[in-house]
């Protein structure tokens, strides 16, 4: 039967979706709408007043995670809040969070397992899926799995991960590895390994960082808008006016973000420049004699040298618990004025020294953010180091009122699974990742390791090269890489070639069009066990999502339920390896009882890896509980509080210290270099950067590779977030749509670029016009606003919108026409190699044209 027919979807659909109300007619932000739109796909609403209960949770929404609570009544949820126990962010909240409602109760989510019958793939082809069994679906899986034992191609297996829980290594590395293949690929390279890098290779920390807004004095943010997209951003959404009495906020962004309407100052830079600002104000900071003494240390008779265009020597400065700032002057920061830097950045000499002086007035008491736009471009490693750099100039690291690491969380990890691969499956092992980490190109260098992280949009280059080998079975979790990677038509290509893909998700989505089999997922916050860890406002926490309502339509857990059906599955044909790890490491850690379901070890594995925090017996710090009972209950535990200046001269660098002059970055790229039996200059070359000899070890200046000759692409693509984006995942809810007017400049049911008048007036475009942006690597339509929150040359487009599937509000017309345009159609597939980011910024040249 013709499942998804363009002409019957809404008739077919109902087969295997949860059911045929559109609900457009909903009205915004309230518990009624989600009354009436489970009425309209066939819910029982009869509910008594205060016959409910609020149940502990967590928002997958965004990377806050923050953690809620959710008004369950007779099995339906109604209404979310935050969590009253948490010490990150308390009961604040974002709008993020209510979206999750319409799209737990979108009647065009998947509801059972759908195999396709069409054998062709194209964005124009239906896939014509029809429903099976879970058993058929299960099995189908199992016979692929074992076709590559047979034929000794474990290899040849790719688990991708897009969003997750902690549990996600169940389903991506662990089973993967039992399997027998090197391929647990995670989305982290399209999210913000650049970032990570930057602390990485300064303090020493592979992570994210905490901003202490209590108190602070001055926040100068490069491209981070806390109110939309940024960590925490329910407790900035709370707090933010607060720190506005208290502290000065700049914000550098060559778009007028939600943040900059709220900022005392607004900084319309020069896309890809960012770099080049940073290194100013450190130049700027140190001529005013201004950085922070107890950590950085002082000349020796206490008189300042450092002045513009002059070496000092290094022996006349005593560092204390930073490393080499003298050699950094000498060999960067001499030139680095504001006369250099006004050019390149657009920001006026002016301009520059007055930021520095506030800064300097301010330290430590200082925060200097970065955003994935200053990062994640094809040259952005040494602007994240910049920039962190200049918190340490300031004094600002593990400062109250600067920027801190994350407090450790003594959780438990996943349990290994590596006695369990026999030897079919440690053949398979010794095969390289499809990702291509740890060639000369891609260093990759996580916590140093050369290949030690991930190229995510690699993936796509390597199956349509067949380098270093052709997939023959790719199983997908809550990923969309057709839509959400730059260059995203690579990916539907690279599909076409791949035997057999499996998708596990929520919704019939862009990836989903070219999958073989579709097994629906529950959703992340009402209907499925999880695990999240998140940090702010000096603390950290650890939340849980757990079941609180029905799933709707046939569903098991994902992340451990569907590699245990796998598992049994596959010991029924004498490969017992999974199960055998299954059973034996997820026992109940109360009962010792094996898990006999994928409900029950979804359950023992959230238990398992929290039960250090829960059980008294385990205890070590933070909240105290009676045990899992009170801990199920409550849903979140605290860490202690933030101890100050306890990491200062014990950091995880090479020299223990803050590094100005990176021993640290030098010993990676040495070890990368030699791996490939070259120097630091040649990998330097092969990764894109300009850099030679020890400048690549030391924060420096690096000019934005353009995309696309000027004269053809006169306009810089910036490409932003909305407040309302929950992943990519809510542009099928009405709440989405009637709400897009919450971005500056943006409007309600629209898909918007947002183009200053003076370059507006030029093209001869108005307000309202329909447009077609283009670049080197595609076109999309959408419609003008002409704003003047956006720095002339540049155009400003939010990501979100451009599905043409994933259900009939996100699509024009699904699975024919989009709705708007996809930014990521734009994007070429550049890197940003040191880290293996995808580079998503930066100088992206479009043609703007009425359309």
């Amino acid at each position: 039967m013709n499942v998804i027919n363009k002409e019957s979807f809404d008739i077919s659909r109902r087969r295997f979706l949860i059911g045929a109300g559109a609900a457009t007619s909903l009205a915004l932000f309230g518990v009624n709408p989600i009354v009436k739109a489970m009425d309209k796909a066939g819910y029982t609403t009869t509910a008594s007043v205060n016959s409910g209960q609020w149940v502990a949770t967590t928002c997958n929404g965004c990377t806050s995670f923050c953690a809620k609570q959710v008004y369950v009544q007779q099995g339906r949820a109604l209404h979310i809040r935050g969590n009253e126990f948490s010490k990150v962010h308390g009961t604040s909240s974002c709008p993020r969070q209510y979206i999750a409602l319409q799209e737990q109760y979108d009647p065009d989510r998947l509801a059972q397992p759908v195999l396709r019958t069409n054998p062709k793939k194209g964005r124009d082809i239906d896939p014509q899926f029809k429903p099976i069994s879970w058993d058929s679906a299960i099995a189908l899986i199992a016979d692929k799995i074992m076709a590559l034992r047979e034929s000794n191609e474990t290899h040849k297996y790719v688990a991708l991960r897009g969003r997750y829980s902690e549990l996600s290594d169940v389903l991506i590395k662990n089973f993967t590895q039992v399997i027998g293949s090197p391929n647990d690929i995670t989305h982290s390279a399209l999210c913000a390994e650049a970032d990570k890098l930057g602390s990485f290779f300064t303090e020493g920390d592979w992570g994210y960082r905490q901003y202490d807004i209590q108190d602070t004095r001055y926040i100068l943010s490069f491209g981070v808008d806390p109110l939309s997209a940024n960590r925490q951003v329910s407790y900035y959404c709370s707090e933010w006016g607060n720190t506005l009495d208290k502290a000065q906020v700049a914000i550098v962004d060559p778009r007028y973000s939600a943040s900059a309407a709220k900022a005392d100052e607004w900084l319309p830079i020069e896309p890809g420049q960012d770099g080049a600002l940073g290194l100013a104000l450190a130049h700027q900071v140190l001529v005013l004699g201004g950085w922070h003494k107890p950590f950085v240390g002082d000349f020796n008779d206490g008189i300042n040298r450092f002045i513009a265009n002059r070496d000092v020597d290094e022996n006349t400065f005593n560092e204390l618990h930073t490393h080499g700032l003298v050699h950094w002057w000498n060999s960067v920061l001499k030139t680095c004025t504001p006369e250099w830097a006004e050019p390149l950045c657009g920001i006026s000499k002016q301009q520059i020294e007055r930021l520095a002086i506030k800064l300097v007035d301010a330290a430590p008491r200082v925060q200097i953010w970065r955003s994935r736009g200053v990062q994640m471009q094809h040259r952005g490693a040494y602007t994240a180091m910049t920039l962190h750099a200049l918190n340490g100039l300031l004094g600002a690291i593990d400062q109250e009122g600067g920027v801190l690491k994350w407090n450790s969380v003594p959780a438990n990890k996943i349990p290994s699974s590596k006695k369990y691969v026999d030897e079919i499956g440690a053949n398979g092992l010794k095969h390289e990742k499809i990702d291509r980490r740890g060639r000369l190109e891609f260093p990759a260098l996580k916590e140093g390791k050369s290949g030690g992280g991930v190229v995510t949009n690699a993936v796509a280059q390597s199956i349509l090269e067949a380098d270093p080998y052709l997939p023959k079975v790719v199983l997908g979790y809550f990923n969309n890489f057709s839509f959400s990677a730059p260059g995203a038509k690579r990916w539907e290509e690279a599909l076409t070639k791949v035997d057999f893909v499996a998708h596990i998700t929520t919704n019939v989505s862009e990836f989903s069009w070219y999958a073989d089999l579709l097994l629906p997922a529950p959703h992340f916050m009402f209907e499925r066990w999880g695990i999240q860890k998140t940090s702010g406002n000096r603390y950290s926490q650890l939340s849980i999502t757990q079941p609180l309502v029905p799933a709707m339509g046939e569903i098991h857990e994902d992340e451990c339920g569907i590699p245990w059906l796998i598992a049994k599955e596959l010991a029924s044909r004498g490969f017992t390896e999974p199960l055998d790890y299954l059973t034996q490491e997820f026992r109940d850690p109360e009962t010792g009882k094996s898990p006999t379901s994928p409900q029950e070890i979804a359950e023992y594995a959230t238990k398992i890896v929290t039960q250090p925090l829960w059980d008294p017996q385990m205890y070590k710090s933070g909240d105290r509980f009676s045990g899992w009972e009170e801990f199920r209950q409550k849903g979140i535990w605290n860490s202690e509080p933030y101890l100050f200046r306890a990491r200062w001269s014990h950091m995880k660098t090479a020299t223990k210290k803050f590094e100005f002059y990176s021993d640290t970055l030098k010993l990676a790229l040495e070890k990368h270099a030699k791996k490939h039996h070259v120097g630091v200059d040649e990998v330097m070359q092969a990764t894109g950067y300009t850099a030679t000899g020890e400048k690549a070890f030391m924060p420096h200046y690096e000019p934005p590779f353009r995309y696309g000759d000027p004269k053809q692409y006169p306009l810089l693509l910036v490409d932003h977030k909305s407040r309302l984006n929950r992943e990519g995942r809510s542009a099928n809810t009405p709440w989405y749509q009637n709400n897009l007017d919450i971005d500056p400049g943006s409007r309600k049911n629209a898909d918007v670029a947002k183009i200053n008048p003076i370059d507006a007036n030029a093209l001869g475009i108005q307000d309202g016009d329909p447009i077609t942006i283009t670049s080197e690597q595609g076109s999309i339509h959408c419609t003008a606003s002409l704003f003047e929150g956006v720095r002339p040359g540049t155009i400003a487009k939010a990501y979100g919108q451009g599905h043409w599937a994933y259900g009939r509000i996100a699509s024009d017309k699904f699975g024919a026409k989009a709705r708007g345009g996809n930014n990521n159609e734009l994007l070429p597939p550049a890197y940003e190699r040191l880290s293996g980011s995808s580079a998503f910024y930066g100088q992206i040249g479009v043609r703007v044209e009425k359309a």
